[in-house]
């Protein structure tokens, strides 16, 4: 999986649409082996994104759990503390 991917279900507050956008696209760009299509493909990347960005959401809105949600600042916290021990030199 794409590191730069992150979860989005089961946060509070939960994901924004710009998040979903940005899973959406990362997820199109691991996929096609792209960061920037060529323009001969740029309407095809840009619909793989659309249509992947409201399937993303779907699925979150979907979703059901019984965990309590999680806090963004809190998991946030914890991404850096695995940095910091990952890249400690």
């Amino acid at each position: 999986m794409c590191r730069n991917i992150r979860p989005l279900n089961n946060f509070e507050p939960p994901a924004t649409s710009d998040e979903v956008q940005a899973a959406a696209l990362q997820y199109v760009r691991k996929v096609s082996g792209a960061t920037k299509p060529s323009q001969a493909n740029q309407e095809a990347f840009d619909h793989a994104v659309h249509v992947i960005e409201h399937a993303t959401q779907d699925l979150i809105d979907s979703l059901v759990t019984t965990a309590p949600p999680k806090d963004r600042e809190v998991e946030a916290a914890k991404a850096k503390e695995r940095s910091a021990k990952r890249f400690a030199s």
